[in-house]
């Protein structure tokens, strides 16, 4: 079966040591995602990013520089790369206006207990404590499968 790769721009918003994210229930429970979605044809990564955060969240932003790259080749219909950009929050005084399925609002989670927080893809839990706290993190962080361990180191 052939698969398409898609193009994923995620943000990361920081905030009083809080980042931001889209809080999503579904059959499993309550969990988190990084706010960003899918990349249009003849759309830059940073304009998807600021459009899709807007969207999700009705906060505008500003794209920096990118920071992570994480895959996921299993459990959609679609190969996905997600390129994870440092963003400025500009204004949040927003709505959002197109939530995500099964999203019921957004949350700033506590930087410092990300590791333990249901924040999906979890292999970007610790690189993003790692680069808040100014310490080395890796830039392309692989493949997270359908099924892997949990990150809470």
């Amino acid at each position: 079966m052939e698969r398409n790769i898609r193009n994923s721009a995620k943000a990361l918003v920081i905030r009083d040591g809080r980042m931001l994210a889209v809080k999503l229930v579904d059959s499993d429970g309550e969990f988190y995602i990084m706010p960003g979605g899918g990349q249009r044809a003849g759309e830059l990564l940073p304009d998807a990013v600021e459009r899709e955060v807007a969207e999700e969240t009705g906060i505008a932003v500003k794209a920096r520089e990118a920071l992570f790259i994480i895959e996921g080749t299993d459990g959609e219909d679609h190969h996905r790369v997600d390129i994870v950009f440092l963003c400025d929050c500009i204004n949040d005084a927003g709505q959002a206006s197109h939530p995500d399925q099964n999203q019921v609002g957004y949350e700033w989670l506590p930087i410092e207990t990300l590791n333990k927080a249901p924040l999906y893809p979890s292999k970007l839990r610790r690189p993003i404590m790692n680069y808040y706290a100014g310490k080395a993190y890796p830039t392309y962080l692989g493949n997270e499968r359908m099924g892997d361990p949990e990150i809470t180191d």
